[in-house]
Protein backbone atom coordinates (compact mmCIF):
# COMPACT_ATOMS: atom_id res chain seq x y z
CA UNK A 1 0.00 0.00 0.00
CA UNK A 2 1.28 3.59 -0.61
CA UNK A 3 0.20 6.18 1.73
CA UNK A 4 0.00 9.76 0.14
CA UNK A 5 -0.92 13.10 2.12
CA UNK A 6 -3.40 15.70 0.33
CA UNK A 7 -2.56 18.77 1.82
CA UNK A 8 -2.77 22.93 1.72
CA UNK A 9 -2.08 24.67 4.67
CA UNK A 10 -4.37 27.05 2.99
CA UNK A 11 -8.26 26.42 2.95
CA UNK A 12 -10.86 26.65 0.60
CA UNK A 13 -8.55 25.35 -2.62
CA UNK A 14 -10.22 22.01 -3.17
CA UNK A 15 -8.19 19.81 -1.18
CA UNK A 16 -10.80 17.48 0.43
CA UNK A 17 -12.82 17.60 -2.97
CA UNK A 18 -9.92 16.31 -4.50
CA UNK A 19 -9.13 13.78 -2.11
CA UNK A 20 -12.36 12.57 -2.12
CA UNK A 21 -13.37 12.56 -5.99
CA UNK A 22 -9.70 11.32 -6.90
CA UNK A 23 -10.53 8.40 -3.86
CA UNK A 24 -13.80 7.56 -5.70
CA UNK A 25 -12.81 7.38 -9.37
CA UNK A 26 -9.87 5.24 -8.24
CA UNK A 27 -12.15 2.87 -6.92
CA UNK A 28 -14.69 2.98 -9.84
CA UNK A 29 -11.67 1.60 -11.65
CA UNK A 30 -11.23 -1.00 -9.22
CA UNK A 31 -8.56 -0.48 -7.55
CA UNK A 32 -9.06 -0.85 -3.72
CA UNK A 33 -8.44 2.87 -1.72
CA UNK A 34 -8.53 4.26 1.89
CA UNK A 35 -9.27 7.55 2.71
CA UNK A 36 -8.37 8.63 6.24
CA UNK A 37 -9.83 12.20 7.39
CA UNK A 38 -7.76 13.87 9.56
CA UNK A 39 -9.35 16.83 9.28
CA UNK A 40 -11.82 18.19 12.81
CA UNK A 41 -14.28 19.36 10.32
CA UNK A 42 -14.93 15.93 9.14
CA UNK A 43 -15.67 17.11 5.64
CA UNK A 44 -14.64 13.95 3.64
CA UNK A 45 -16.05 12.03 5.83
CA UNK A 46 -19.19 13.91 4.93
CA UNK A 47 -18.95 14.41 1.60
CA UNK A 48 -18.94 10.76 1.13
CA UNK A 49 -22.15 10.10 3.12
CA UNK A 50 -21.16 9.66 6.57
CA UNK A 51 -22.20 11.81 9.66
CA UNK A 52 -19.94 13.43 11.96
CA UNK A 53 -19.10 12.23 15.08
CA UNK A 54 -19.76 8.24 14.71
CA UNK A 55 -16.62 7.52 17.13
CA UNK A 56 -14.26 5.78 14.46
CA UNK A 57 -11.86 8.58 13.65
CA UNK A 58 -8.00 7.96 14.23
CA UNK A 59 -8.23 10.19 17.34
CA UNK A 60 -8.24 7.15 19.44
CA UNK A 61 -5.15 5.73 17.32
CA UNK A 62 -3.07 8.59 17.85
CA UNK A 63 -3.36 8.48 21.77
CA UNK A 64 -2.95 4.82 22.10
CA UNK A 65 -6.31 3.51 22.51
CA UNK A 66 -7.48 1.60 19.91
CA UNK A 67 -5.92 0.26 15.91
CA UNK A 68 -5.87 1.97 12.74
CA UNK A 69 -7.57 -1.35 11.38
CA UNK A 70 -10.09 -1.12 14.08
CA UNK A 71 -11.79 2.36 12.94
CA UNK A 72 -11.65 1.35 8.89
CA UNK A 73 -15.12 1.17 8.15
CA UNK A 74 -16.57 0.22 4.31
CA UNK A 75 -18.74 2.99 2.17
CA UNK A 76 -21.46 2.40 -0.42
CA UNK A 77 -18.92 2.66 -3.10
CA UNK A 78 -17.23 -0.58 -3.84
CA UNK A 79 -13.36 -0.65 -3.19
CA UNK A 80 -13.56 2.62 -1.53
CA UNK A 81 -13.15 2.20 2.75
CA UNK A 82 -13.07 5.44 5.07
CA UNK A 83 -11.17 6.16 8.15
CA UNK A 84 -13.74 8.70 9.36
CA UNK A 85 -12.89 12.07 10.74
CA UNK A 86 -14.85 14.08 14.16
CA UNK A 87 -14.23 16.86 16.57
CA UNK A 88 -12.02 15.08 18.95
CA UNK A 89 -9.16 15.24 16.16
CA UNK A 90 -8.95 18.80 17.54
CA UNK A 91 -8.02 17.66 21.00
CA UNK A 92 -5.20 15.25 19.20
CA UNK A 93 -3.46 19.08 18.22
CA UNK A 94 -2.95 18.94 22.42
CA UNK A 95 -2.31 15.23 23.15
CA UNK A 96 -0.01 14.25 20.26
CA UNK A 97 1.70 17.30 20.79
CA UNK A 98 2.38 15.98 24.46
CA UNK A 99 4.08 12.83 23.64
CA UNK A 100 7.61 12.09 23.08
CA UNK A 101 7.17 11.09 19.14
CA UNK A 102 4.72 13.61 18.68
CA UNK A 103 6.04 14.09 14.75
CA UNK A 104 6.34 10.34 13.92
CA UNK A 105 3.08 8.81 15.83
CA UNK A 106 1.18 8.71 12.51
CA UNK A 107 3.73 7.59 10.76
CA UNK A 108 4.33 4.57 13.14
CA UNK A 109 0.64 3.63 12.93
CA UNK A 110 0.59 3.21 9.16
CA UNK A 111 3.60 2.05 8.72
CA UNK A 112 2.61 -1.30 11.32
CA UNK A 113 -0.42 -1.71 8.72
CA UNK A 114 1.71 -1.31 5.30
CA UNK A 115 2.85 -4.51 4.71
CA UNK A 116 -1.13 -6.38 5.81
CA UNK A 117 -3.39 -3.88 4.38
CA UNK A 118 -5.60 -4.53 1.59
CA UNK A 119 -5.00 -1.68 -0.04
CA UNK A 120 -3.69 -0.63 -2.89
CA UNK A 121 -3.65 3.52 -2.02
CA UNK A 122 -4.28 5.01 1.18
CA UNK A 123 -5.12 8.57 1.39
CA UNK A 124 -4.60 11.37 4.11
CA UNK A 125 -6.80 13.95 3.66
CA UNK A 126 -5.17 16.85 6.15
CA UNK A 127 -6.75 19.82 7.69
CA UNK A 128 -5.82 23.34 6.29
CA UNK A 129 -2.85 24.34 9.04
CA UNK A 130 0.42 23.42 9.60
CA UNK A 131 -0.55 21.70 12.96
CA UNK A 132 0.52 18.37 14.66
CA UNK A 133 -2.14 16.67 12.37
CA UNK A 134 -0.77 17.98 8.82
CA UNK A 135 2.85 17.54 10.18
CA UNK A 136 2.34 14.17 10.93
CA UNK A 137 0.70 13.40 8.12
CA UNK A 138 3.76 14.66 5.99
CA UNK A 139 5.87 12.29 8.22
CA UNK A 140 4.27 9.22 7.47
CA UNK A 141 3.44 10.09 3.59
CA UNK A 142 5.17 8.36 0.67
CA UNK A 143 4.09 11.27 -1.36
CA UNK A 144 2.42 14.50 -1.74
CA UNK A 145 -0.21 15.48 -3.89
CA UNK A 146 -0.54 19.23 -3.34
CA UNK A 147 -4.18 20.82 -4.74
CA UNK A 148 -3.34 24.45 -6.27
CA UNK A 149 -6.30 26.35 -6.82
CA UNK A 150 -6.04 28.31 -9.66
CA UNK A 151 -5.79 32.12 -8.03
CA UNK A 152 -3.58 34.82 -7.69
CA UNK A 153 -1.88 33.60 -4.27
CA UNK A 154 -1.23 29.92 -5.13
CA UNK A 155 2.24 30.69 -5.99
CA UNK A 156 2.84 31.99 -2.45
CA UNK A 157 1.06 29.17 -0.71
CA UNK A 158 3.13 26.65 -2.34
CA UNK A 159 6.55 28.16 -1.89
CA UNK A 160 5.43 27.74 1.69
CA UNK A 161 4.09 23.84 1.78
CA UNK A 162 7.90 23.47 0.02
CA UNK A 163 9.32 24.54 2.69
CA UNK A 164 7.46 22.75 5.10
CA UNK A 165 8.53 19.31 2.63
CA UNK A 166 12.25 20.13 3.30
CA UNK A 167 11.68 20.56 7.18
CA UNK A 168 9.87 17.59 7.17
CA UNK A 169 12.48 15.21 5.50
CA UNK A 170 14.17 15.07 8.77
CA UNK A 171 12.19 12.64 10.09
CA UNK A 172 11.38 11.70 6.68
CA UNK A 173 13.37 11.81 4.14
CA UNK A 174 12.28 9.87 1.27
CA UNK A 175 9.01 12.33 1.07
CA UNK A 176 8.62 13.41 -2.83
CA UNK A 177 5.80 15.29 -4.19
CA UNK A 178 3.84 12.88 -6.66
CA UNK A 179 2.17 15.83 -8.00
CA UNK A 180 0.38 19.61 -7.63
CA UNK A 181 -3.22 19.37 -9.12
CA UNK A 182 -4.25 23.00 -10.25
CA UNK A 183 -8.15 23.62 -9.13
CA UNK A 184 -10.94 25.47 -9.84
CA UNK A 185 -9.89 26.49 -13.32
CA UNK A 186 -12.33 29.51 -14.70
CA UNK A 187 -11.68 29.59 -18.61
CA UNK A 188 -13.31 32.87 -18.52
CA UNK A 189 -10.61 34.31 -16.88
CA UNK A 190 -6.68 35.05 -17.93
CA UNK A 191 -5.70 34.53 -14.28
CA UNK A 192 -6.45 30.97 -14.32
CA UNK A 193 -4.14 30.31 -17.28
CA UNK A 194 -1.62 32.21 -16.23
CA UNK A 195 -1.83 31.17 -13.03
CA UNK A 196 -1.58 27.25 -14.42
CA UNK A 197 1.19 28.57 -16.80
CA UNK A 198 3.54 29.82 -13.94
CA UNK A 199 3.34 27.14 -12.03
CA UNK A 200 4.26 24.98 -14.73
CA UNK A 201 7.06 27.12 -15.40
CA UNK A 202 8.30 26.66 -11.80
CA UNK A 203 7.30 23.11 -11.34
CA UNK A 204 7.38 21.59 -14.81
CA UNK A 205 6.16 17.88 -14.81
CA UNK A 206 4.85 17.53 -11.11
CA UNK A 207 1.52 19.67 -12.28
CA UNK A 208 -1.03 16.92 -13.52
CA UNK A 209 -1.68 17.92 -17.12
CA UNK A 210 -5.56 17.36 -15.69
CA UNK A 211 -7.27 20.33 -14.77
CA UNK A 212 -10.45 20.57 -12.11
CA UNK A 213 -12.62 23.37 -13.26
CA UNK A 214 -14.66 25.58 -10.82
CA UNK A 215 -17.42 24.12 -10.73
CA UNK A 216 -20.91 24.32 -9.17
CA UNK A 217 -21.73 20.61 -9.25
CA UNK A 218 -18.30 20.27 -7.98
CA UNK A 219 -19.54 22.96 -4.71
CA UNK A 220 -22.96 20.68 -4.64
CA UNK A 221 -22.02 17.14 -4.19
CA UNK A 222 -20.78 17.57 -0.96
CA UNK A 223 -24.23 18.52 0.40
CA UNK A 224 -25.84 15.62 -0.86
CA UNK A 225 -22.91 12.94 0.90
CA UNK A 226 -21.84 12.06 -2.55
CA UNK A 227 -18.53 12.41 -4.84
CA UNK A 228 -19.18 13.85 -8.17
CA UNK A 229 -18.99 10.89 -10.09
CA UNK A 230 -22.04 9.69 -8.46
CA UNK A 231 -24.07 12.94 -8.03
CA UNK A 232 -23.50 14.20 -11.02
CA UNK A 233 -21.72 11.54 -13.48
CA UNK A 234 -21.54 12.84 -16.65
CA UNK A 235 -20.91 16.45 -15.93
CA UNK A 236 -17.40 18.57 -16.50
CA UNK A 237 -16.23 18.30 -12.95
CA UNK A 238 -16.78 14.20 -12.69
CA UNK A 239 -14.69 13.97 -16.56
CA UNK A 240 -12.38 16.06 -15.02
CA UNK A 241 -11.51 13.93 -11.68
CA UNK A 242 -11.48 10.10 -13.80
CA UNK A 243 -8.91 12.54 -15.90
CA UNK A 244 -7.33 12.45 -13.30
CA UNK A 245 -7.55 9.62 -11.44
CA UNK A 246 -6.41 7.64 -15.27
CA UNK A 247 -3.18 9.91 -14.77
CA UNK A 248 -2.18 9.39 -11.19
CA UNK A 249 -2.68 5.60 -12.55
CA UNK A 250 0.00 6.05 -15.12
CA UNK A 251 1.73 8.13 -12.92
CA UNK A 252 2.44 5.28 -10.92
CA UNK A 253 2.86 2.74 -13.50
CA UNK A 254 5.67 4.79 -14.67
CA UNK A 255 7.33 4.71 -11.20
CA UNK A 256 6.49 0.99 -11.08
CA UNK A 257 8.14 0.69 -13.99
CA UNK A 258 10.98 2.57 -13.59
CA UNK A 259 11.88 0.76 -10.08
CA UNK A 260 11.85 -2.59 -11.74
CA UNK A 261 14.62 -1.22 -13.75
CA UNK A 262 16.82 -0.03 -11.33
CA UNK A 263 15.71 -3.53 -9.07
CA UNK A 264 14.33 -1.59 -6.25
CA UNK A 265 10.84 -2.81 -6.84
Amino acid sequence: MKLFAVANQKGGVGKTTTAVNLSACLAEKGKRVLLIDLDPQANATSAIGFENGMGNSIYPVLIGYSKLEDQIVSTRHKGLSLVPGDLDLAGAEVEVARLEDHLTRLRSITRAMLSKAPFDFAFLDCPPSLGILMTNALAAADQLIIPLQCEYFALEGLSKIVQVIDQIRGVNPTLTIAGIVMTMFDGRTNLSQQVVDEVRSHFKQLVFHTIIPRSIRLGEAPSFGKPIIEYDPNGMGATAYRALAAEFLSREAGLAGAAVERGTY
